[in-house]
């Protein structure tokens, strides 16, 4: 049951982290049912996905764009997108900001970091982010606001592994978040999914991206 698991996993988290169910691929039904049940984060990983389903449920679901963003895709959801996790380039905040300003809108995003020991991650490097917040273009992306970061860890067994990614985004997390500019307010670290989140919510983690402990891994 959807219910059940929403359940568990929130009393599991203790008001530590937020949950965002990640509903890529999932039919739009299930997702009535982690609505029903309470849930209200959804974290989809395709843009054409999200843009589809957000229209089919209510109004008042946050909605967190956690896969891969490029750029000539922004505009398909800067009107309702609550969080995009992604953000590895300048580049990108650029078109984010351009597309939230035509909607008269404020887009909190995250900075990916990579943290894997995998080569098909994407994400900046510590210094390629400290880079990026230092950069003086911030200064002119007033509809965006950069508000923590996000990793991904290695997919293996080794827990002693994955914690230690986990630990040293959260040493990174609170370097960057001394660094102060307008646009800049650290509140977020979105780390752990499924087979590890009990461990990031050990190590800082404040967002889990939960889907198949929730859904199951088949529809």
């Amino acid at each position: 049951m959807i219910a059940d698991s929403i359940r568990l996993i929130e009393s599991e988290l203790q008001d530590k982290a937020k949950l965002i169910a990640v509903t890529k691929t999932k039919p739009v039904g299930l997702l009535r049912e982690a609505y029903d049940a309470g849930c209200r984060r959804f974290g989809e990983n395709k843009v054409q996905e999200m843009a589809d389903k957000h229209p089919q449920l209510p109004a008042d679901i946050e909605w967190h764009l956690i896969g891969h963003l490029q750029s000539n895709k922004v505009k398909y959801i800067a009107s309702f997108v609550a969080m995009i996790h992604s953000v590895d380039s300048l580049k990108l905040l650029q078109e984010i900001n351009k597309q939230a300003a035509k909607h008269n809108r404020i887009i909190d995003c995250l900075l990916q970091i990579y943290i894997a020991d995998e080569e098909t991650k994407f994400g900046l490097s510590a210094e390629e982010a400290e880079a990026l917040l230092i950069a003086p273009e911030l200064d002119e992306l007033p509809n965006v606001r950069i508000v923590g970061l996000m990793g991904l860890a290695t997919n293996t067994e080794d827990e002693s592994q994955v914690r230690r990614e986990f630990r040293g985004l959260k040493r990174l997390y609170d370097r960057l978040a001394e660094i102060q500019r307008p646009m800049v307010h650290f509140q977020e670290l979105s780390m752990g999914m499924s087979g590890d989140y009990r461990m990031a919510v050990d190590e800082g983690s404040t967002m889990v991206r939960v889907g198949s402990a929730i859904f199951g891994s088949r529809v």
